[in-house]
């Protein structure tokens, strides 16, 4: 039976509100929706003490009670008593401690609502890493609610905070009986008439009604009537808000300074001036991202190259190794061919995913990336967007569906659509194990210099082309979407810090591990299947085949390498999938593909990545008599049935420009849709980008070939 006992957890983002929740809970949660909206609501139960279970709610973080993003105004009415399903009786407040100023601006505010507030203060370890200390007893009389410093990592103070809701929910603890700030001249006329319409309302829920009460729950009666008390004494919710939020810094600073010793900041400070003098420069700090992005792709191919080899090596040998130790049989070689084909097309590209999010983990960890985002919020606002597009097109980097959910924090709609629209076009992770074996089949493994790789250069490349093709199509449906809103981009700064090297191993550890579990059983799964279309055919093509080469074996047994070769091209394209990539290689062979990379391309829509175990199963079928050679080797001596090559210059970079613009991805045409409320929006998406791909790849290959 569903608890009867609500207890919200509120607070800004990043501020371990999560953890929290996790470690309360610990399974017993539930993730769905909050009504009409698709902002994810996580429910949990939670034992305070023996006789008293409660359901935890984790509220959207938000920076204050005065709501822009669509996630915000849920925690907003939640707090507000406006929301049909939610109705805390106790609101635990979590704030960093590591940078209690700005939390404490929203702690204040959901003070003044005279609700029960428990304040649970974590990263207590990071605050005194920068020689924070907070004086809890201190803030506690400051605040006039319990305070508890809490570490859900270390299980730390949970008892305590449980303890303390318990408290608060038994009327042990109540609200301040005055309000956070006092000064309330400009609102007090409008409070004094509206009480007589909601007699027990706090002032500051008083000031919120006034200001937001068409987007609140009330008759139309009862709207027209605090409409009305709104014109009558000369409400400004502008100027209310702005006194208020000047009244609380005022009263915040002065508790900072009673309740917090910290050592001075001022030498990071002017430290951090300088250095953003030279990386923010309106024409240096261009060159220095192009730099970093330059030396980032480098890396990627320079340091992954070593394991990558070896890691090739070892699963060809591998497949030598169980040829010659099994019998022939189907089931061998669905071992051989299928899973240790699948397998080792999934292993070989951790290297890469590694270090590729190690160095971003790296840029995020010193604060660049949040430069990042200021240094580019000009050019993005003249295609459309702003400077917090930034950060869901570069976490497309890694998977466009987090960032796609990501964009809830942009509060402009017309901006917010137009990145949905266009983060897909970021090169994610799915994409570099494709661009990896393209790019070392068809661009020369030279360096300039000694130093720069070509081949890195042209995976560089390929993800500034999708940041730029990104740009340009944003420039372009701007004009199409009739939303007119101002938008403001306002961004903190971080000092700039060493990274946090267990973070930066953590990270990669954890893509590598998201990337074989998720991407891999898709990988896994796709190549077994391959390996059944593969093998089978329809009817008796294959019999026939079998019966042809047999009798031209009898005939001319000195030509057995050659005839066994053309053999098994032969059953590859007469079975199941030869046919799928038959129908298709009269709409892709404009572009240099053949029938395999047909079929490479309609299994791939399950995920980018799959194209390389697509390619790892058919040619392993392909070759399954040779001696087994690396997937790169077998693509690169691929040629069609006029002996010409299949991988070229040409059809090697039609194909690369096909998977940086195509929407080669399921996963983020269901996101953008639960997104946008319906199918229109991920439609659009999904011809603009294939269309996109199809003319561009079009033009490369007839350019080129």
């Amino acid at each position: 039976m569903k608890p009867k006992i609500q207890i919200a957890l509120a607070g800004n983002p990043n501020s371990g509100k999560s953890s929290i929740f996790n470690t309360l809970t610990g399974l017993n949660q539930k993730v769905g929706n909050f009504p009409g909206v698709t902002v994810e609501k996580k429910t949990g139960v939670c034992t305070l003490t023996s006789d008293l279970t409660v359901e935890l709610i984790d509220l959207p973080g938000s920076y204050s009670l005065y709501p822009r993003r669509m996630d915000e105004w849920v925690s907003y009415k939640v707090l507000m008593q406006q929301d049909p399903e939610v109705n805390p009786q106790v609101v635990v407040v979590v704030a960093d401690a590591s940078n209690l100023k700005r939390n404490l601006l929203y702690v204040s505010q959901i003070v003044d609502l005279k609700v029960p507030v428990v304040l649970a203060l974590t990263m207590m370890d990071v605050a005194k890493k920068k020689q924070i200390t907070i004086h809890t007893a201190t803030l506690e009389r400051e605040l006039g609610i319990p305070v508890v410093p809490v570490n859900p990592r270390k299980n730390t103070g949970i008892q305590e905070l449980k303890k303390a809701i318990a408290n608060c929910y038994s009327g042990k603890y109540r609200p301040p009986a005055f309000d956070f700030i006092h000064n309330k001249d400009l609102a007090e006329p409008a409070l004094r008439a509206l009480r007589t319409l909601f007699p027990n309302l706090s002032d500051y829920t008083g000031i919120h009604y006034l200001i937001n009460h068409k987007s609140f729950d009330f008759s139309s009666t009862t709207r027209e009537q605090i409409e009305s008390i709104g014109k009558q004494y000369g409400f400004n919710p502008t100027r209310i808000q702005a006194d208020e939020i000047t009244n609380r810094y005022h009263r915040i600073r002065k508790i900072i300074e009673t309740a917090v010793t910290e050592r001075s900041l001022k030498e990071d400070k002017i430290l951090a001036e300088r250095l953003d003098h030279v990386l923010l420069h309106r024409t240096g700090g261009y060159i220095i991202l192009l730099t970093v992005l330059f030396f980032l792709f480098q890396s990627v191919f320079w340091i992954a190259q070593y394991p990558m080899d070896f890691i090739e090596h070892l699963f060809a040998s591998l497949q030598t190794w169980f040829q010659h130790l099994l019998p022939q049989s189907s089931w061998s070689d669905l071992f051989i061919n299928g899973i240790l084909s699948g397998i080792g097309g999934i292993v070989v590209f951790i290297p890469q995913i590694m270090i590729l999010f190690g160095l971003i983990t790296i840029l995020e960890e010193t604060g660049y990336m949040a430069r990042i985002s200021f240094l580019t919020d000009k050019i993005m606002r003249k295609v459309g967007l702003n400077g917090k597009s930034v950060m869901p097109m570069i976490s497309g980097f890694a998977c466009a569906v987090p960032a796609i959910m990501s964009v809830r924090n942009i509060e402009n709609h017309k901006e917010r659509l137009l990145t949905i629209l266009v983060t897909p076009l970021m090169s994610c992770s799915a994409r570099l194990p494709v661009y990896t074996i393209l790019i070392g089949l068809v661009i020369p493994n030279t360096y300039f210099l000694g130093v720069l790789s070509l081949q890195g250069l042209v995976m560089m490349g390929l993800y500034v082309f999708g940041v730029l093709m990104a740009l340009a199509v944003s420039f372009v449906a701007r004009g199409f979407i009739q939303l007119k809103e101002k938008s403001f981009f306002i961004l903190e700064l971080p000092l700039y810090r060493s990274p946090r090297w267990k973070n930066v191993f953590f990270t990669m550890v954890e893509k590598a591990k998201v990337f074989v579990t998720d991407a891999g059983k898709i990988i896994m799964i796709i190549s077994i299947l391959l390996w059944l279309l593969s093998a089978y055919g329809p009817g008796d093509r294959r019999t026939t085949v079998s019966e042809h080469y047999e009798q031209q074996l009898k005939l001319h047994p000195e030509r057995k390498s050659v005839l066994e070769k053309e053999k098994q091209s032969a059953l590859l394209e007469h079975s199941y999938a030869g046919v799928m990539g038959k129908y298709l290689e009269p709409i892709i062979a404009p572009l240099g593909y053949d029938w395999k990379i047909g079929i490479a391309l309609i299994t791939s829509f399950a995920a980018r990545e799959v194209f390389v175990g697509t390619m790892a199963t058919l040619y392993s079928v392909d070759n399954e008599n040779e001696n087994v050679q690396t997937l790169r080797q077998k693509m690169h001596s691929a040629v069609r049935s006029d002996g010409t090559k299949v991988y070229t210059l040409a059809s090697g970079i039609s194909l690369m420009l096909f998977y940086v613009l195509a929407m080669q991805c399921m996963s983020t045409l269901a996101v953008v849709k639960r997104e946008t409320q319906g199918w229109k929006w991920p439609i659009i998406q999904l011809l603009y980008m294939t269309g996109l791909a199809y003319l561009l790849s079009f033009i490369a290959y007839q350019l080129l070939r």
